[in-house]
């Protein structure tokens, strides 16, 4: 049976997809753990990659200390938040920048004390922000060139690809978009890897000084040793710097890791923090259900993630929004169905709940009891329209409408998605009037 496996790549492609009645093209499903970037160091110097000296603080005391044991007074303070753009962010509190340039233990107990347990807004976090738990305090190292280099899973090509560019530490879709010549792309076979040869010609290209070449071959080696090892699906390193005093050190580093491989890789699964997540989907994970929260309001429940996104586009073809991408499984148990129930009513904006569903492993009269004991014992008062299909569906129909509940059952696709978007406009309506309104198939 095929899972799919959520991450927050799929999450931006699903989310993406719903600007659109119909997406253009196929949906790359793209999955990876993010983990913060003091981790992502600590793994760096595992592997004998130079990083900066530094260590993770998680209150204002323990950054100064941290401050202190560093012994240079040339500093970098950055809020761990898994998101990009944190230099120039803004925290809740109108602290300005998640990265901040320090002189002394005393700076660093200032700006710990305003980030930690504070939202930190980024380009990439929405106006919510992130919680900021920890604070990463390093040496300031002064760079006499600074360079981009990233490891990847190109899906195209279906092996590594290492993507480098003499213009580091600044944003490589703008170098991308302004100057592509810049950007040296090498494709790894995966049973040779990245020989002597493959390596020194990447770091010559960009342009490390000669004293700085084998360094940086060694550096780009050991880096795709850890992207093989720990089945990682991106290694970034933004920038790789060649210091005033000749040496090779990864400032900022961003590591990321194929869901699939959890089951081997638990010590990297471990580092996995739930807090930058949304919490709804991390409560979805933990009852089997792949869960994305969009910003309509028909909420959507599916087995299946081909079929969830096909109920999406139907929805919004007949001038609905989808309120979340929602797959409970092959299984679709009345457990699962009353978890999915949980999680689509918390959003108030929910005004009508399209259950689509096909019964195989689990047959359609089944289902259709589950679903109606879900909505007694809930005291569900919003329509659902369900379309059950597959094994026993006539009884599931028969259920459905003897229940007495405000569940409509309807076999053509089209016609449930339409009846859906009519009763979530009737809802809306009935709201902003504040009275009550029957429904009925001939609405």
């Amino acid at each position: 049976m095929y899972k799919l496996v959520r991450s927050r790549a799929f999450t931006s492609a699903v989310r993406a997809a719903k600007t659109s009645p119909i997406r253009s093209g196929h949906l790359q499903q793209k999955r990876n753990l993010s983990i913060h970037e003091y981790l992502s160091a600590n793994l760096l110097k595992e592997y004998g990659v130079g990083v900066p000296n530094g260590a993770v603080a998680r209150s204002a005391a323990e950054a100064e200390e941290v401050s202190k044991s560093i012994g240079s007074e040339d500093q970098v303070i950055k809020a761990q938040v898994l998101a990009g753009g944190r230099g120039k962010g803004t925290f809740d509190n109108g602290l300005k920048g998640g990265v901040r340039v320090i002189y002394s233990p005393t700076e660093a107990k200032m700006f710990a004390d305003q980030m930690i347990g504070h939202k930190l807004v980024t380009k990439q976090t929405g106006a919510k922000g992130r919680l900021c738990n920890a604070v990463y305090i390093c040496e300031r190292k002064f760079a006499r060139r600074e360079f981009y280099l990233a490891i990847l899973m190109d899906r195209a090509s279906q092996s590594p690809v290492i993507v480098a560019s003499s213009q580091g530490g600044m944003d490589i879709e703008t170098v991308a978009k302004e100057t592509p010549d810049a950007i040296i792309t090498t494709k790894v076979d995966i049973n040779t890897g990245v020989t002597d040869e493959m390596a020194r010609n990447i770091a010559t290209e960009l342009g490390f000084s000669e004293q700085c070449i084998e360094e940086a071959k060694d550096t780009i080696q050991k880096l795709y040793k850890l992207f093989v090892d720990k089945d990682a699906t991106q290694i970034e390193i933004n920038p790789l710097s060649e210091t005033s005093d000749h040496k090779v050190l990864a400032m900022d580093a961003k590591l990321g890791f194929d869901d699939n491989a959890d089951f081997r890789q638990k010590d990297i699964f471990g580092l996995r923090d739930t807090t930058q997540e949304d919490a709804e989907e991390v409560k979805a994970a933990e009852h089997g259900l792949n869960f994305i929260k969009l910003d309509g309001d028909i909420g959507c429940l599916v087995n299946g993630a081909g079929l969830a996104m096909a109920t999406m586009d139907i929805i919004k073809l007949n001038g609905g929004a989808p309120a979340n991408f929602l797959d409970v499984g092959g299984g679709a148990t009345p457990q699962a169905i009353k978890s999915a129930f949980d999680l689509i009513t918390s959003d108030s904006k929910v005004t009508a709940i399209f259950v689509n569903i096909f019964g195989g492993i689990v047959r359609c009269d089944a289902i259709a009891q589950g679903l109606i004991n879900v909505v007694n014992e809930m005291n569900l008062r919003i329509p659902i329209i369900a379309r059950l299909q597959g094994t026993n569906m006539e009884a599931a129909h028969k259920l459905v409408n003897e229940s007495g509940l405000k569940i409509f059952s309807i076999e053509d696709l089209q016609d449930a998605a339409e009846k859906a978007v009519q009763f979530s406009k009737l809802v809306k309506q009935a709201r902003d009037i504040d009275v009550n309104v029957e429904f009925t198939l001939g609405l």
